[in-house]
């Protein structure tokens, strides 16, 4: 069976480095067997990869991409945490936040990009409890944001 960091690399995607805080807080804390990670919003490389509402300048599609995005800087938050990935027992809970038009209501799909991830890198570690709630704003002017918690061995 392949490791989560296999998974990642047949999935065609990268581990980032983790996403420096953008304010007074640490990408994560470890109490016991837990992990909390801090909210990530769809940084690549230093750069905010779209701005604005879900339903006015953002696509539910674009979204749900954004989403994923922000999932796998949790998961480089977790690793960083942990070391290996294989470390995580389950994704505890997802909360996704969507920055929204008043009118739209599609985060449950929005977030389903980040959860989707989850599932293929942990596989049924990757099944989870979660919100997803819909917003005014988030920072940097995000469309999505994602946080986790995560049980974890060792």
């Amino acid at each position: 069976m392949s490791t989560p960091e296999e998974r990642i690399a047949e999935l065609g995607l990268e581990l980032p480095p983790v996403v420096r805080p953008l304010a007074s807080y640490v990408p994560t804390i470890r109490t016991g067997s837990l992990v909390y990670t801090a909210g990530q919003v769809p940084l690549k490389d230093g750069e905010l990869l779209a701005a604005g509402k879900v339903g006015v300048e953002i696509s539910p599609e674009q979204a749900a991409d954004l989403a994923k995005v922000c999932a796998l800087n949790v998961i480089a938050a977790l690793k960083a945490e942990v070391g290996e990935l294989s470390r995580v027992v389950r994704i505890v809970k997802v909360v996704g936040f969507v920055a929204s038009a008043p009118d739209f209501y599609g985060q449950p799909q929005v977030i389903n990009g980040a959860s989707e991830l989850f599932g293929a890198v942990f596989g049924d570690a990757g099944a989870h409890a979660r919100s997803a709630v819909g917003v005014a704003v988030l920072p940097l002017n995000s469309p999505v944001e994602v946080e986790a918690i995560a049980e974890v061995t060792g």
